[in-house]
């Protein structure tokens, strides 16, 4: 059997200095004329974790709203009576934005988690090791995704009841989370 063809290499690219006579480059959105600047965040945007909540940013700002109320939801469309997760603004089976928004049960047991020992994401570096993980609702056809705390991941149970609970995030946004039992 004969040895594959070998590849041409390829030279290395050339780097080529700016050139001072060039034009600028264009000024970004954010500094286009007539536009505001945007103010400087706590996070870099695409680093952050946790979305963007109000009104002007989303059209699932209620869902942010709710939580803000201690209310974990979700929507529902009327016409098929699916239940959706995450909430939508129109119905992924037959296309309506007609839908409701419902309270999800307030309890699930753990289907699966893991800890996090080291990679978190930015702004929860402190916190580590903590547990995220699959939680079932109780009453509900959801397995939802999330941060489990109350105790140390080594002592959480596959099956254990949870609690979903909603939580301001520290600047004004708000999530939730689920805190296991005793």
């Amino acid at each position: 059997m004969s040895a594959p063809p070998s590849r041409p290499r390829r030279p290395a690219p050339t780097l080529v200095p700016p050139d001072p006579a060039a034009s600028p480059p264009a000024p970004a959105a954010s500094e286009a004329p007539g536009v505001a600047p945007r103010p400087r965040e706590k996070r870099p945007f695409l680093l952050d974790f946790f979305p963007l909540e109000s009104e002007k940013e989303t059209r699932l700002s209620r869902f942010y709203d709710r939580l803000r109320e201690g209310r974990l939801s979700s929507t529902r469309c009327p016409r098929d009576g699916e239940l959706h997760w995450p909430p939508r603004t129109a119905c992924p089976g037959c296309h309506s934005e007609e839908l409701e928004w419902i309270d999800l049960p307030e309890h699930g047991r753990i289907y699966a988690f893991s800890a996090v020992l080291a990679g978190a994401p930015l702004g929860m570096e402190s916190e580590v090791p903590f547990a995220v993980g699959l939680v079932d609702l109780e009453g509900a056809p959801l397995r939802l995704f999330g941060r489990i705390d109350g105790r140390p991941w080594s002592e959480l149970r596959l099956g254990e009841r949870v609690r979903v609970e909603t939580y301001d995030i520290g600047d004004g946004r708000w999530f939730y989370r689920f805190r296991a039992l005793p």
